[in-house]
């Protein structure tokens, strides 16, 4: 078994990150104030989507596993339980900003009279309708965390059927609460800096690439709490087999997903949509493009390929590296051409990257103080020996002779053959 990490020298890095992406966002709004910051909100922004996929992500992992009632996922419940959470209880605040100045961010709500598109789209697309949504899904997200993780730590205290009943009900009622409001949230936050544009799959999109993002976060969590003991003794090798292969589907799925949203729009060639991909061909977007292309499918898929490649972590922890930058690429990409149309602003982009290390550093601190003040996985949940890898055999009826033997070997009485 390897030696323990040290990581000591890691201990300030969420209060790090924390103050150096603050300075950076500072810095930030000060160049953009003159122009309004919309410079800045639009960097913003990014971050907040990108910290919002963790969020999804996480939940989404939760849900399935009651839906499943898996096993093989019991190790990893309470890190994606407290992670969900975290994000949860801090996205909120997060949202402030956007809340705040949404009309410098989103033109169409300052748009007086509505062209066609805005109007097709009433009353969602309205001012009221952009908060109504913007709360419902905040607040539905907490309480499905929320309530998810008090049931878990329930579980670990009474180990009884209830917590567990509670847990599943929640999951396949939720699931479907949590399916609407993460593509109305895409939709309302991010798909809707362009109004005019029409997409039925935007909500999927985002939704494929938030559980690829956590995948890849929670197998070098795992990894980590495995080589300092703290799962080391409720892991099987098959957990790190299965996160990379779930990594593997959804990296084939996000593909799935881009290229028949861009193939559909290509194919129809109405304007009202093909401008959304025209506008993210000049410049150098085009480039970024051919990034999200290779770097957010064909290398990663190539990547995850072998089989033995999953379970290998000095392979693993930079794909997970990768899959975080791919990641913020695709919000940037997303969002940043609307305000940015030459091409990808490389010191907003550095500025971005800064927002998202304040708010993880946030996320962090929050966290770890969430985690240690739980058991590092459920303690009482009824698949936590099949998660081990351990079965307990199946009893098999025994003759006669042998329960004579049996009750002889314990000193029982032995009655007579053919007597009651």
């Amino acid at each position: 078994m390897p030696q323990p990490l040290d990581l000591s020298k890691w201990r300030n890095l969420p209060v790090q990150l924390l103050i150096g992406g603050l300075l950076v966002g500072l810095l930030g709004l000060a160049v953009s104030y003159k122009g309004g910051g919309v410079d800045f909100l639009f960097a913003y922004l990014v971050a907040f989507m990108f910290i919002l996929s963790l969020g999804a992500g996480s939940l989404f992992l939760v849900m399935v596993h009651h839906l499943f009632d898996a096993g093989w996922s019991v190790p990893i419940r309470r890190t994606c339980e407290n992670l969900s959470y975290s994000v949860f209880t801090i996205l909120p605040f997060l949202f402030i900003p956007i809340g705040l100045f949404a009309k410098k961010i989103y033109p169409w709500m300052t748009m007086n009279p509505p062209d066609h598109a805005l109007h097709s789209k009433q009353p969602l697309f309205t001012t009221a309708g952009f908060y109504i949504v913007s709360v419902i899904c905040l607040a539905t997200w907490w309480f499905l965390s929320n309530r998810l993780r008090h049931w878990s730590l329930k579980q670990d205290e009474t180990g009884g059927a209830e917590p567990t009943h509670k847990m599943r009900f929640l999951s396949y009622t939720g699931i479907f609460a949590f399916a609407f409001t993460l593509t109305f949230g895409a939709i309302m936050w991010m798909k809707s800096l362009q109004h005019q544009w029409f997409s039925t799959m935007f909500g999927v999109h985002y939704f494929a690439g938030s559980v690829w993002l956590v995948l890849a976060t929670v197998y070098v969590i795992t990894m980590i709490l495995d080589r300092q003991r703290v799962l080391s003794k409720v892991l099987h090798e098959h957990q790190y087999y299965f996160l990379g292969t779930l990594m593997f589907a959804f990296t084939v799925f996000y593909a799935y997903v881009t290229f028949s949203q861009y193939f559909i729009i290509w194919n129809a060639n109405m304007p009202e949509e093909t401008f959304y991909y025209v506008m993210r061909e000049k410049g150098t977007w085009f480039f970024v493009s051919l990034v999200i292309i290779f770097g957010h499918f064909f290398l990663p898929f190539l990547a995850l390929l072998r089989i033995d490649i999953k379970s290998n972590f000095g392979l693993m922890v930079p794909i997970a590296i990768w899959v975080w930058l791919m990641h913020f690429v695709d919000m940037a990409w997303n969002v940043m051409p609307v305000h940015f149309p030459d091409g990808f602003p490389i010191v907003w982009g550095a500025i971005a990257l800064g927002l998202v290390a304040f708010m993880a550093g946030m996320l962090a601190i929050v966290f770890l103080k969430k985690y240690n003040s739980t058991p590092p996985y459920p303690l009482k949940d009824p698949r936590l020996m099949e998660a081990m890898g351990l079965y307990h055999p199946v009893a098999t009826p025994i003759s006669g002779g042998e329960m004579d033997q049996a009750d002889k070997l314990h000193g029982a009485p032995v009655q007579p053959k053919g007597t009651h």
